[in-house]
């Protein structure tokens, strides 16, 4: 299969989660068939689902990958699982969630994997991370990064420094 690159959305906020995201940037390289291609800086965010648990750290990284997007995701559930991730409530905390945002510019909706990620569009802890690494990208059905930022202001989002 040919090369294409995959767009990863990281997110921490349990057990030091800056700790765990520059752990996962580490494991996402190692991967079979992955090189990490381009990460973003970290950025601190407000939980999107219940309020009764810490801020999130989030980032995003892209790889170039020959895997199908569907051993990507089966090869990033493993990180996850290695990193404990347990899911107890939708939304939960996490010790480390990554998510497949975007793979090349392929749309996939299946039960199991839905590409492009369906809050992509919406989520500014997606959004700016992704802009920091290529405003021109083009979201399948959405527009492009810099578009889409118009329209998803940063509120809460802090970008972390060093």
């Amino acid at each position: 299969m040919a090369e294409v690159d995959a767009w990863i959305g990281l997110g921490s906020n349990l057990d030091d989660p800056v700790s765990q995201l520059q752990r996962a940037f580490g494991e996402l390289d190692s991967l079979e068939h992955c090189c990490l291609q381009a990460s973003s800086s970290l950025y601190a965010s407000p939980p999107m689902g219940p309020a009764d648990q810490p801020d999130y750290v989030n980032a995003v990284a892209r790889l170039k990958t020959s895997l199908p997007a569907t051993d990507l995701l089966d090869a990033l559930q493993g990180i996850e699982q290695r990193h404990a991730r347990r899911r107890s409530r939708h939304w939960g905390p996490r010790t480390l969630d990554l998510d497949l945002l975007l793979y090349a510019q392929a749309v996939i909706d299946t039960p199991r994997l839905r590409v492009p990620h369906p809050g992509i569009a919406t989520r500014n802890f997606v959004l700016y991370p992704l802009a920091e690494v290529d405003r021109t990208l083009g979201i399948p059905g959405l527009g492009v990064v810099a578009q889409l930022l118009e329209h998803c202001p940063a509120t809460g989002l802090k970008k972390l420094e060093g």
